[in-house]
């Protein structure tokens, strides 16, 4: 007799995880490969950061810490607030979490119950549907396009026939690299509040923008639930480390949770996590060169013919209207993997209505290999 498989676990797939291990398996099989499909830095944790992991092996017992995180990694964070958005916080509302993927999880299950209505942009990052799709929470689609720089605002909010619980925004917004301005994220905020729509403000990607710093949610309400990560500006990705900052009402609820289903943090990486506050300048450097990268590309593919893009004001991406070449986004980045060695990401990761329209290129890596992209992808196109 088949055992069950429980209804929650039969969700999409993370395509760009597929996209990556088919760019692997080239690689293994002895060809090149160009990484343009991963939201990645290709540079390590800032050397601070490495030396204070190796003091901490040789010095540290590395039991559990306290399930809300180390108090010395949330001061920090408490001064980064004071000094990068000029806002004072309390440490009692900073939760450190494993990976924003965590910190997403807890606040799902603090705040949502099965059968609420979460909104969303489409397109956005797949992981928000799929997960609250686990938990039973429903999902409700906010077609976003060029028209609104691909984010919602409070006007389409008003106008939906539906009554959220709750809505996601991100910026800057994985695919698009959009952002929302102070004053649209200021209205959303006020209609969130106003509606009692629980807000959840995704900037894991503060910090990497050209031309303008982003807002963030705490500046204009303590309602709304905040997610950060040290994968992205802090360039730690495989050191599975975020943070969240919730209301006052619901630390205790959030620690409950994670108490249950993570019982702490990575005690490794919130010891060597601290020292990165001192590498500013390291990290800067780092979006430099993601600054040198899109400017690349924002000159290369359009003259490739990939002239419909959305605006990349933040993050390392660049979404790009494809149907000039392709209606199916999906076969055509297995066309240019196969023919140029170059990996990129479908649409349909991001947007299911629409996605196979689009195609998702990240900057990331190295300015070489930007370059070499953007020239076999012109060759590919013109032929």
């Amino acid at each position: 007799m088949a055992l069950k498989i429980a209804e929650r676990g039969i969700i999409p797939p993370f395509i760009v995880m597929d996209v990556m291990r088919a760019a692997n398996e080239r690689a293994a099989s002895g060809k090149d490969v160009l990484h343009l499909e991963v939201g990645q830095p290709s540079t390590s944790a800032p050397k601070a950061v490495i030396e204070a992991a190796k003091q901490a092996l040789d010095t540290d017992l590395l039991g559990y810490t306290d399930a809300l995180g180390v108090p010395p990694l949330r001061e920090r964070l408490t001064a980064y607030y004071q000094d990068y958005y000029d806002l004072s916080l309390p440490m009692d509302r900073i939760i450190i979490t494993t990976g924003s993927s965590g910190a997403f999880m807890l606040s799902f299950l603090a705040v949502f119950d099965q059968g609420d209505k979460v909104g969303l942009a489409s397109p956005s990052y797949p992981a928000y549907k799929n997960i609250l799709r686990a938990l039973g929470v429903e999902t409700v689609d906010i077609p976003v396009g060029p028209e609104t720089a691909f984010q919602p605002t409070a006007a389409i909010l008003a106008d939906l026939d539906v009554q959220l619980d709750g809505l996601i925004v991100a910026s800057p917004s994985n695919p698009t690299g959009s952002m929302l301005t102070a004053e649209a994220l200021e209205e959303i905020v006020q209609w969130c509040d106003a509606t009692g729509v629980r807000l959840i403000s995704d900037e894991i990607y503060h910090g990497i923008t050209y031309g303008r710093k982003a807002s963030t949610a705490l500046a204009y309400g303590d309602n709304a639930i905040i997610i950060n990560s040290f994968s992205k500006y802090f360039s730690m990705t495989g050191w599975r480390l975020g943070w969240m900052i919730v209301p006052e009402n619901l630390i205790r609820a959030a620690e409950c949770l994670a108490q249950n289903i993570f019982i702490s943090p990575p005690t490794l990486s919130q010891l060597a996590t601290i020292s990165v506050f001192d590498c500013f300048e390291e990290l800067d450097a780092n979006v430099a060169r993601y600054a040198e990268n899109r400017a690349l590309l924002l000159q290369a593919l359009p003259k490739a013919g990939l002239d419909q893009l959305a605006p990349s004001d933040g993050a390392f991406y660049v979404y790009a209207d494809v149907t000039r070449f392709t209606n199916d986004s999906q076969v055509f980045c297995q066309k240019v993997l196969a023919e140029t060695g170059v990996a990129i990401t479908p649409g349909v990761d991001f947007d299911t209505e629409r996605g196979s329209q689009f195609v998702r290129f990240s900057y990331a890596g190295a300015t070489a290999d930007m370059a070499a992209a953007a020239d076999r992808l012109g060759e590919f196109l013109a032929n």
